[in-house]
């Protein structure tokens, strides 16, 4: 049995590392948003985070890693695309760090061109990753969706919603709609949202 991360948002992030070419994929601002969502997802499920008037709201006290809750309850009432598009940039570093500090990466700066520096991530061991995925595609095409790991759901939600094609490329997106659908619903606003910062980016992008 390999041992994963705890954390959803160390889950995603290493779901977005490519094992074919041994790099990190290029999501530009997506990975920030799903990992967001990912940091989200986690205190909702856990009680941490509650839902009011679809906005979310402080729940249960807890575990708070990424400072998302502290967030919330000092602001004032604010959608969840609001908390997803919030520090996207610099959870990606703050869960890059949680990873070297666990042990399942390494990162080294590399220049392009021998000017340009840039971030060059490897995971250690390619099995976390097949774990993740196996527990990801389980969820998509396994038990009823009752009886599904929360976090392997939370997974297929995020990854979908975020178009992260190393867990599920644009075909499998469609040929498992109605499937990612009831995986979504059991996870909350989050990945839903994510959904809706991508789109709106989309649109404004295309208008611009």
């Amino acid at each position: 049995m390999v041992e994963v991360p705890e954390s959803l948002p160390a889950r995603m992030y290493l779901l977005a590392y490519d094992t074919t070419k041994h790099k990190m994929t290029k999501h530009g601002a997506r990975l920030g948003y799903v990992l967001r969502a990912a940091a989200l997802t986690e205190l909702y499920l856990d009680g941490r985070l509650g839902e009011d008037r679809r906005r979310p709201v402080p729940g249960t006290p807890g575990d708070d890693p990424y400072g998302v809750l502290a967030q919330i309850t000092a602001s004032r009432p604010r959608s969840w695309q609001h908390w997803v598009r919030k520090d996207s940039k610099a959870i990606v570093a703050a869960v890059r760090d949680e990873l070297v500090r666990g042990g399942w990466i390494r990162v080294r700066t590399r220049k392009a061109l021998g000017l340009f520096p840039y971030q060059e991530v490897t995971v250690k061991d390619p099995r976390v990753v097949k774990a993740l995925w196996g527990g990801a595609s389980s969820a998509l095409r396994g038990r009823p969706v009752a009886h599904v790991n929360s976090y392997d759901a939370a997974a297929v939600a995020l990854a979908a919603a975020g178009e992260l094609k190393t867990v599920l490329p644009g075909k499998d997106r469609r040929r498992h709609r109605r499937r990612i659908e009831e995986l979504t619903a059991r996870t909350g606003p989050a990945a839903p949202a994510v959904r809706r910062v991508i789109r709106q980016q989309q649109a404004a992008e295309s208008a611009g």
